[in-house]
């Protein structure tokens, strides 16, 4: 055989060979290359979209926890302010009705008292007219009298 023969036949065999993957092959291959690198792409833009929506979730998420911080803040304190309001009209009230439970009292012991000064009067009245009705039954005696004032004085 002859080596440019052969030389020949290979160099033909191979140019027939990268016509044919050049036709055939090659174009399946560099779309599915492509479609690849589309897909990798738009995982990475994906991937960075993803990440800056982590990010403001993030933020927000601490926004949003701060604002709750201050709204239980204001609570606490409002329920405090009304806590403390609660307990100052208690207060008010206790010295409401302690004031009208002492008048009551006063006026229950100007009662008794009105009510003692009559019967003190009454049994008084009843021994000055008993003990003018034995002053005057009797003879005016100086000793009578001394004993009969201090009999009645015993009897007050």
């Amino acid at each position: 055989m002859n080596l440019g023969l052969t030389l020949i036949g290979q160099s033909l065999t191979f140019v027939i060979f990268v016509w044919f993957c050049m036709k055939f092959i090659w174009p399946p291959l560099r779309t599915a290359m492509r479609e690849r690198q589309e897909a990798i792409a738009a995982g990475l833009r994906a991937s960075e979209e993803a990440d800056r929506k982590l990010a403001d979730a993030a933020s927000g998420a601490e926004q949003e926890l701060a604002n709750a911080k201050q709204e239980a803040a204001a609570i606490i304190e409002q329920a405090r302010n009304r806590a403390n309001q609660m307990i100052e009209e208690a207060k008010a009230d206790a010295r409401v009705e302690g004031e009208r439970i002492i008048e009551a009292a006063r006026a229950e012991v100007d009662q008794e008292v009105n009510r003692a000064k009559e019967s003190l009067r009454a049994q008084v009245s009843t021994l000055v007219i008993s003990g003018a009705e034995q002053v005057l039954e009797s003879s005016v005696d100086e000793s009578k009298h001394s004993e009969m004032l201090e009999k009645l004085a015993g009897q007050l």
